[in-house]
């Protein structure tokens, strides 16, 4: 069942988003080289509980961690460990947390040490264009179908792949709620999207095949032929003036 959130719902949806913004900036100012990826989960989970927040991943499904760490093959589902970072690493990480019964959800994939290497940095700059043309496209009265289209047609217009196999979603009081916003595929196809729709896009762009598996450890997704990811996500609100980021610091 495809829910509209109230305008107030859309506000409580709002302090969360903002929340987990400001969480992810301090843990991407945090993401340094020789940097344990376990040490930025700490650190993601203690801002969010002083916040009076609760992780939004943490024993999800028996997820073990408040943040997501993916690093270069790794598309989603990093789970962080004693792992350091080293300069040049592309890194997604990912943030979710419910305050006062909302979800706010958000993604950004940065090179660590700030200095990628040239595909890396086209790769990084797809992602983050993907993203804002998903945004772009996510209108009133247009169709869920136009958002993938935008994000397919900007990444692979740039000589790289769009994941088929994990999409965005509906996002409210649960973090994952129906409608599924897959990031690839014709526009004009969907539902209807009408204001009071809150989703979180959330493109993932691939250096080389979009075919991507699981590691066993049941959570990390790699790509097929272990080239690197990016992975970039806002919360947006469907108004009738248009799309609303609502993970903005």
């Amino acid at each position: 069942m495809i829910i509209l959130r109230t305008p107030g719902e859309v506000e409580l949806l709002r302090e969360a988003g903002r929340l987990v913004a400001r969480v992810l900036a301090e843990v991407q100012q945090a993401t340094v080289p020789g940097v344990m990826t376990r040490d930025l989960d700490a650190l993601a989970e203690r801002r969010i509980r002083e916040a009076g927040a609760v992780p939004a991943f943490k024993g999800y499904r028996g997820y073990p961690a408040s943040l997501c760490v993916s690093i270069n093959e790794e598309v989603v589902h990093g789970i962080p460990g004693s792992r350091r970072l080293k300069a040049g690493d592309l890194v997604s990480l990912d943030v979710g947390a419910f305050l006062k019964g909302y979800c706010g959800d958000i993604t950004v994939t940065v090179a660590v040490g700030g200095s990628p290497d040239p595909v890396a940095a086209r790769l990084l700059e797809a992602g983050r264009g993907a993203l804002a043309a998903g945004i772009d496209a996510a209108c009133p009265e247009g169709r869920l179908g136009d958002v993938g289209a935008a994000i397919q047609r900007f990444a692979e217009a740039r000589g790289f792949s769009v994941v088929r196999d994990y999409c965005g979603h509906a996002i409210g009081q649960a973090m994952h709620e129906d409608l599924q916003v897959p990031n690839f595929g014709p526009a004009g196809r969907g539902p209807v999207l009408k204001p009071g729709l809150v989703l979180a896009i959330e493109p993932m762009v691939n250096e080389g095949t979009f075919e991507v598996e699981s590691l066993e450890d049941g959570w990390t997704v790699v790509t097929r032929d272990r080239k690197r990811s990016v992975h970039f996500e806002h919360t947006v609100a469907i108004t009738e003036e248009g799309p609303d980021i609502l993970t903005l610091v």
